[in-house]
């Protein structure tokens, strides 16, 4: 069990690591200005440091620790814009939501709600990629869709249904922005220009998990495997995933030899290179040519349905 910062609890898997909101954008009641104790953390975190400090000094118009306009446009920054809803904002509702996003660490396996949870954040993904699964009473379970920096997580929260019979994981570390789900319901009904962009969000949604049901039942685990490594490298910036054999397994709901073997005749094509608990992608049409047709058929719809690709 873990406890976030606006005091609402979620659910972790005992192996699993738990989610951190990274400091720059904690909720406080310190003054503006550099928080105390931001010091320590710029000095153990070396990588993060000018970035930090320029988010601290900026003018944050939502209050300490909030998500400046300014501030989130920075290059070289954790910037909201790399989302592709969050992107498509108009300027007022930037200026409603920027300010209330609190970007947080995605761990590899942290899990952001399981079945029947009561959702209470909505989350953007910039760098991560989040895998929503059905698990069955035995414990088997198979990956429903997955979203990177083209969606959100929550779609429960704005369609009236608040729960879902779902689980949501980490399947590739990173970072997204949390919203607090009132806020996401509340923009939602001021019929603006966020409620279409939503709904088309969520057609989009339909029409990923209906084709993973389609492949999943009509096309060989190679095909099935060829899908979901494209889909995955879609939402990422490099050609190269982290992710082992045995939970590509239980994304697609297939046994992990079924796996090892595509994934060994992938390598002996020189598609990917195959390498414990890393794979990297060497030749993409190739990988597309030998893809059944469902992901052109939820890269196509994607495309039409939701605000342009961000550069890679």
């Amino acid at each position: 069990m873990w406890v976030d910062g606006h005091g609402s609890a979620g659910k972790f898997v005992s192996s699993l690591p738990k989610f951190a909101p990274l400091p720059v954008s904690s909720p406080t009641s310190a003054p503006r200005g550099r928080r105390p104790g931001v010091a320590a953390h710029l000095q153990a975190s070396a990588a993060n440091t000018r970035c930090t400090e320029q988010r601290l000094l900026n003018g944050m118009n939502g209050g300490p620790g909030a998500i400046s306009l300014r501030s989130a446009s920075m290059p070289g920054c954790h910037d909201p814009q790399r989302n592709r809803l969050l992107a498509a904002l108009s300027p007022r509702e930037r200026e409603r939501i920027y300010p209330q996003l609190q970007l947080v660490e995605m761990p590899l396996g942290g899990v952001l709600y399981e079945s029947d949870d009561v959702l209470r954040h909505a989350y953007f993904p910039t760098d991560s990629i989040v895998s929503v699964l059905y698990v069955l009473a035995d414990g088997a379970s198979t990956e429903l869709l997955a979203v990177g920096n083209e969606g959100l997580i929550g779609i429960a929260l704005f369609m009236g249904g608040e729960t879902t019979p779902s689980r949501a994981i980490v399947q590739s570390a990173g970072h997204a922005y949390r919203l607090v789900g009132q806020l996401l319901k509340d923009e939602f009904h001021r019929d603006g220009p966020m409620r279409p962009l939503l709904l088309r969000y969520t057609q989009a949604l339909i029409t990923q998990m209906a084709q993973t049901a389609v492949c999943n039942r009509h096309h060989t685990v190679d095909q099935q495997l060829c899908r979901w490594l494209l889909l995955s490298l879609d939402r990422l910036s490099s050609n190269e995933l982290i992710v082992t054999q045995e939970r590509i397994a239980n994304m697609l709901g297939v046994r992990r030899e079924g796996v090892t073997e595509a994934a060994c005749r992938l390598d002996k094509l020189g598609v990917i290179r195959n390498a414990r608990g890393r794979i990297s992608i060497l030749n993409r049409s190739k990988l597309e040519n030998l893809c059944c047709e469902c992901y052109a058929v939820v890269k196509k719809e994607a495309d039409r349905l939701l605000p342009p690709a961000l550069p890679r």
